[in-house]
């Protein structure tokens, strides 16, 4: 590849992250050539590279998603039971479950999703149908009216190439490409007067967003010393107490986030937890931590095979909350990724060596970062945890009163008639860089407006990811695993039905004809459009 090189694709999908995935494959499955364009040497984003077993809805194993997203949670579980020695009892179960994580009903390793996304992308890759640009990253666009003409896109060592494609989808982390195009967006916190939402602020805060996170996963090996060097900046986090927080952050207690009461949560390594309820309309699961995300239960295998589970700490005490990623410049944006870095390292340090254990003594030295499981030399996960992007002005915003429990009641969420897909979560909003504590909302189950994957102006460029026309508060619950697929598969599908039918989005959206001929393809396709009649929590 030279400094100045071109080339072209039917499809550019900026991000190869979850959304990025499933429209890409929703565009091949249509027959059209895809460029994607990954950061990180791995497919997945925040189910993989970023190291957050999927946080699903409670009906999940029955409905509530779309076919493909159903296929990849049914390939995953299909790879344990053909590579790992689970024991006769596990392999039999058809809602295998390999961590026994208390967040989900299918925790597992990043590293075995990546694999899968990978199998899944092969066939395309195979056939000269789908290019995967690896450690690259968006860094420019040229426009030619409201339509994105150029994309420009630079590997790791500088190298750029520019990138022409009739249909250019952003599922990037953080909504890069939205500012690049010129794209009309909004960040952070929108006002009370603006959304009319019941918990929104009196006055738009634009760099106020939820905190995000660098993960890490770690086993346990008893009688064994795998202490971290103690970081640099260890007595500054150990010190530190977040506004509207009852302790340093560096603890075991934290706000729950739906009474905002302080609790003590449980950590012992290698508990036996019994069965585990993975239900969070019964329970959130996050007052034992280590089988809260944990991704492999030592119980499920045969004995002798694994010494100790495996977890993910992906927890309140390693927020970032001193700044965002998002409206900062270089110098900040680097400081910010670094301190990331450096309290998950104090926090992981703080369980090794001050966490009270409750024989009455200190620390967990037998606490070992786990990189092979994360795809990385140091533990931490390839990428930050995003929890909130840049969002595209739409033609739809979705608000609060939607679809919170509190406004709508017995109605349930708004129905929409451009619905392309469903989704349901809790409006779970973490704390915020502004100082802000939980926003944590009991939410209806919900659909995904078209409206709401349409820019105001730009008529080729769609979002993928959690960059939809949602509001700081909605993102809470359109910001998870399998809406976010939802939401990709739905802008590769519509791309390419635009391509085949010589339309443009808006055109189908504003038709009634035009729009319910999409619907019916998605439909085909395995995307759910409505609920069945239930209530959410």
């Amino acid at each position: 590849m030279t400094e100045q090189s071109e080339t072209t694709a039917d499809i550019l999908v900026a991000g190869g992250g979850l959304g990025g995935v499933a429209a890409a494959l929703a565009a091949l499955r249509r027959g059209r050539s895809v460029l994607m364009v990954e950061p990180t040497d791995w497919l997945g984003g925040q189910l993989t590279s970023q190291g957050v077993p999927p946080d699903e809805h409670t009906w999940i194993e029955q409905f509530g998603c779309t076919r493909s997203y159903r296929r990849l949670r049914d390939a995953i579980r299909d790879h344990y039971r053909t590579w790992y020695p689970l024991t006769d009892e596990a392999r039999a179960r058809p809602d295998l479950n390999p961590g026994e994580g208390r967040v989900s009903r299918l925790c597992h390793e990043p590293k075995v999703a990546a694999a899968v996304l990978e199998a899944m992308v092969a066939p395309y890759v195979s056939a000269g149908r789908l290019r995967v640009l690896y450690h690259h990253e968006v860094v420019g666009a040229t426009m030619d009216g409201d339509r994105v003409g150029a994309v420009t896109v630079e590997s790791r060592d500088g190298r750029r190439l520019t990138v022409t494609a009739a249909y250019v989808l952003d599922a990037t982390e953080l909504g890069d490409l939205l500012p690049l195009t010129g794209a009309e967006h909004v960040t952070g916190f929108e006002s009370r007067h603006d959304t009319g939402e019941p918990s929104a602020p009196d006055e738009a805060q634009p760099s106020n967003m939820q905190a995000f996170s660098w993960v890490f996963a770690v086993d346990h090996r008893q009688g064994e010393d795998h202490t971290v060097d103690r970081p640099a900046g260890y007595r500054d986090w150990v010190r530190y107490q977040p506004p509207q927080w009852p302790n340093p952050l560096l603890s075991l207690s934290a706000p729950d986030p739906r009474t905002l009461r302080t609790v003590s949560r449980a950590f012992v390594p290698n508990a036996e937890t019994g069965p585990v309820v993975a239900d969070q309309r019964a329970d959130p699961g996050d007052k034992e931590l280590w089988a809260f995300r944990r991704v492999l239960s030592r119980g499920l295998f045969r004995p002798g095979f694994a010494a100790s589970d495996v977890t993910i700490v992906n927890w309140p005490m390693i927020d970032y909350l001193p700044g965002p990623l998002i409206g900062v410049s270089d110098e900040e944006r680097a400081k910010h990724l670094a301190g990331a870095r450096e309290l998950s390292m104090s926090m992981l340090y703080w369980l090794q060596t001050e966490a009270p254990r409750p024989d009455g003594g200190t620390g967990w030295p037998g606490l070992r970062l786990r990189g092979d499981v994360m795809g990385t030399t140091d533990g931490l996960a390839k990428a930050p945890y995003i929890r909130e992007s840049r969002r595209i002005a739409a033609r739809y915003r979705v608000t609060e009163q939607d679809l919170s429990m509190a406004v709508r009641g017995e109605a349930g969420a708004v129905r929409y008639p451009d619905s392309v897909g469903i989704g349901m979560y809790r409006i779970d909003l973490h704390p915020s860089t502004g100082g802000d504590t939980y926003i944590d909302v009991a939410s209806s189950p919900f659909q995904i407006p078209l409206g709401a994957l349409l820019p105001v102006r730009l008529r080729n460029l769609l979002p993928a990811a959690k960059n939809i026309g949602t509001t700081h508060i909605t993102n809470g619950c359109y910001r998870l695993h399998p809406v976010e697929w939802n939401i990709g598969e739905v802008a590769g599908a519509l791309a390419a039905h635009c391509l085949e039918h010589r339309l443009e989005p808006e055109q189908v959206h504003a038709d009634g004809a035009r729009l319910r001929a999409f619907q019916d393809e998605l439909a085909a396709d395995g995307v759910e459009l409505a609920w069945p009649e239930i209530k959410g929590y």
